[in-house]
């Protein structure tokens, strides 16, 4: 079972100075402390820092990180947060952004009747005015 801390406790670890630099982050009621990996994140140490010693789940899905950045969590992951501090955030992968409705069909003839009416009306002015 892994280890469980207080919000209170990760709340502790915002700290920068000297040989007690400690910075902890929640994600999706995981504890992770980052504070080896500040000079790797990509978006800059800032960005872990503002976020220290607390909840940072809808921050970290805001930004909209990788397969590869929840893998990289994993190195970092401590424990979880007590029951009591939780907020039920299971992780549910990265975001897939669409559109429209995942049930329709692209690839059905209707999705190329306004081209090829554009193209044809296009066409027909052409002729229109330049022969």
């Amino acid at each position: 079972m892994a280890k469980q801390f207080s919000l209170a406790e990760v709340s502790e670890h915002k700290n920068l100075k000297g040989d007690g630099k400690s910075i902890w982050i929640v994600l999706h009621d995981k504890v992770y402390d980052v504070t080896k990996f500040l000079d790797e994140h990509p978006g800059g140490e800032e960005v872990l820092i503002e976020n220290a010693g607390q909840i940072s789940t809808e921050a970290f899905e805001d930004v909209g990180h990788s397969t590869d950045a929840r893998e990289m969590l994993k190195n970092y992951m401590i424990g979880e947060l007590q029951e009591s501090d939780r907020k039920g955030e299971a992780d549910k992968g990265p975001r897939v952004w669409s559109s429209g409705d995942s049930s329709s069909d692209d690839s059905s003839w209707t999705s190329y009747l306004l081209p090829v009416g554009l193209a044809l009306a296009a066409a027909f002015i052409y002729r229109l005015y330049f022969n």
